[in-house]
């Protein structure tokens, strides 16, 4: 846990709950700019400017007075109840005042402890800082905030045939996942370095894992079995444990997550070359080849294809950065789909989709995205979730879950050549 001021904690999650500290608000205050009277009226007034917020405790109000009074200010003592100045009409000659409404014993008071008592519970552990959290911690006498210590996260862009800059050519295409990856993670709460773009390198791989001090390291490319994919050779090397290996999902099928040894290393051991495929396990069952618990980062290997790269995002990469920070887990909601969704004969696929609001009282529903291959953005980029859509397919009029993006907008887009 650390403890963040007020300026430094949006977007933390609370390590404690946030209790009051005080009485909120901590003396009985005007709700409304008007008069402070006591007893029945008409009540006899003075001049003055009255009662301003900010000032000390006041002397007691006598029963057929009145006193002029501001928003925020303190009540005086035995006051009946606040009149707004507009429904109060004040006769300067006579230092009268009437009420042009029935008056009713604590109108436009702010009772002291209206909103909260000292000690109860404000916020629950685990809650985002919002900027109304920050609002109200202020208002109930904080400085300083517990909080969860954001996770850190290491990029690591893998492949040769990657360029930073420019048009694609001669075979070189543009890296997608490098631009995409830290401003998505910093959307769902990590502090990020990086990209480091590697190449296809074996030792540089195993050389930046073993130097990384992050909580997560995100690797982009190399999971699947062709020449020049390192991932589980440079894991096997480091007696790292595989935890995931492979999912029945398109697109995205080659993620893994593993965990990483402890810093310290045992004596190193060469990077075997590839002789085959990389393992022979099953799809989603862990190697299981770790020299004892590691208690190192862990590791989450997303496919290179970026439509695949961002399935494991949502489904490996945000659930466990969830976990780290004590962040809730995403709500799982499922909404009606507008047409028919063709499906993968065995696998999950998850597919691009917008939500649309009903016409003429009919459900709001979610629309699928044209360019939903494993290689392609245009769809993901117009998208504000993914559907799930169970082998085989679904009917126009499905229910279907959704995973939501972390900028899921609030006013969906117009279909456009996106559908």
């Amino acid at each position: 846990m650390i403890r963040l001021p007020l300026d430094r904690a949006l977007g933390h999650v609370l390590a404690e709950p946030l209790g009051a500290l005080i009485d909120l608000p901590s003396f009985d205050t005007s709700a409304m700019d008007g008069w402070a009277v006591a007893g029945p009226g008409p009540w006899v007034f003075g001049a003055g400017a009255g009662l301003l917020a900010g000032r000390g405790p006041g002397t007691a109000l006598p029963d057929g007075t009145a006193v002029r009074i501001a928003t925020g200010a303190r009540v005086p003592p035995d006051t009946t109840a606040v009149i707004r100045s507009e429904h109060a009409h004040a006769d300067e000659a006579k230092g009268l005042l009437h009420a042009r409404r029935p008056v009713a014993a604590g109108q436009d008071i702010r009772p002291r402890g209206q909103e909260c008592r000292s000690g109860e519970q404000l916020v629950p552990a685990g809650t985002v800082v919002t900027p109304a959290v920050l609002g109200l911690a202020a208002a109930a006498g904080y400085d300083a905030l517990p909080a969860v210590p954001r996770p850190r996260v290491d990029i690591l862009v893998l492949g040769d045939e990657l360029l930073a800059s420019g048009l694609p050519h001669d075979g070189l295409i543009r890296d997608a996942l490098g631009p995409m990856l830290g401003p998505w993670l910093r959307a769902l709460g990590a502090e990020v370095s990086g990209p480091h773009r590697l190449g296809d390198d074996a030792e540089a791989l195993r050389d930046a894992l073993t130097a990384s001090d992050a909580d997560l390291i995100v690797t982009t490319g190399g999971t699947a079995s062709g020449p020049v994919d390192h991932v589980h050779r440079v894991l096997d090397a480091l007696g790292a444990e595989l935890l995931v290996d492979g999912v029945a999902v398109r697109p995205g099928h080659p993620m893994l997550l593993a965990r990483l040894p402890a810093p310290t290393q045992p004596e190193r051991q060469p990077v075997r070359q590839p002789e085959g495929p990389p393992n022979g396990q099953p799809q989603g069952q862990s190697q299981g080849q770790s020299q004892g618990p590691p208690d190192g980062p862990y590791l989450v290997g997303l496919p290179g294809n970026p439509l695949a790269a961002v399935s494991g995002l949502l489904t490996l990469a945000e659930p466990l950065l969830a976990g780290i920070a004590g962040r809730p887990a995403q709500d799982a909601y499922r909404a009606l789909v507008h047409a028919e969704v063709h499906g993968h004969p065995h696998d999950t696929r998850l597919v691009p989709v917008v939500h649309r609001a009903g016409q003429a009282g009919g459900r709001d529903h979610v629309a699928p995205l044209r360019y939903n291959g494993p290689a392609m953005l245009r769809g993901i980029a117009a998208a504000d979730g993914l559907a799930v859509v169970v082998p085989g397919g679904v009917r126009s009029g499905t229910e279907v879950e959704i995973l939501d993006l972390p900028w899921a907008p609030a006013t969906p887009w117009t279909e456009g050549c996106f559908t």
